[in-house]
């Protein structure tokens, strides 16, 4: 059974994953064939993630998911407006021109 939890920015449910790095990845919750992510349950019931490559290609075991982050409204959304910022992120330009002068 997948533990779905809701997205911080959109609140659709997420699948979270952990990357062979051991981060944490957001997908979403279904199987999508034009996604860019393997995702499987390990031994342990953990739901890992990794990127699949020509040297190491999908295994009979992994499903492809597509990450959370290129299909959320509200990042989208976010990152079409021209010249702005992703939530959490802050310019420095002004900072910059301060210590400039």
């Amino acid at each position: 059974m997948k533990r779905l939890l809701p997205c911080r920015d959109c609140r659709r449910p997420v699948l979270w994953t952990t990357t062979e790095a051991g981060k944490r990845l957001a997908v979403d919750p279904d199987p999508d064939p034009a996604g860019n992510t393997a995702v499987w349950r390990d031994g342990t019931g953990a739901v890992r993630s990794r990127r699949p490559t020509a040297e190491l290609p999908l295994t009979g075991w992994e499903r492809l998911y597509m990450p959370h982050v290129a299909t959320c409204p509200t990042r989208t959304e976010q990152l079409a407006l021209p010249g702005a910022l992703p939530a959490g992120v802050a310019s420095l330009d002004a900072h910059r021109r301060k210590k400039r002068r």
